[in-house]
């Protein structure tokens, strides 16, 4: 890969969803929900981590492994959001942005790594 991963648009969308996830979690009802907070907020950095790290290696392999860990980091993510309305923390329709860009992230990275394992 010649390109940096700052360039990736699944790249860009993390950052996107880890923004709207930090203002999500500025609610009152979570104020005092420190370990739920805490670890939806290191599942989504885990995301453009992953994404980052990965493409750092210049080997495809090790980078479709590093990309399985940033889908499976925002599988994570949507599950805590959908615990999020179940316990009352956040509204169905406040979340709703959330889940569908941690979606359209998924459906890429996984657009992603078919491309690199054809490369590979």
């Amino acid at each position: 890969m010649t390109k940096p991963f700052t360039e990736f648009e699944v790249y860009k969308k993390s950052i996107i969803l880890a923004k709207v996830i930090f203002d999500l979690m500025k609610t009152e009802k979570l104020e005092k929900e420190y370990g739920f907070k805490d670890q939806i907020k290191r599942a989504v950095v885990s995301i453009s981590n992953n994404i980052a790290e990965g493409s750092e290696y210049n080997n495809n392999k090790q980078f479709v492994r590093f990309l399985k860990h940033a889908k499976g980091s925002c599988a994570e993510v949507r599950s805590m959001l959908i615990l999020s309305v179940e316990l009352e923390f956040c509204s169905k329709t406040k979340i709703e942005e959330a889940i569908n860009l941690s979606v359209e992230i998924s459906k890429s990275l996984s657009k992603f790594i078919e491309y690199l394992k054809l490369r590979a």
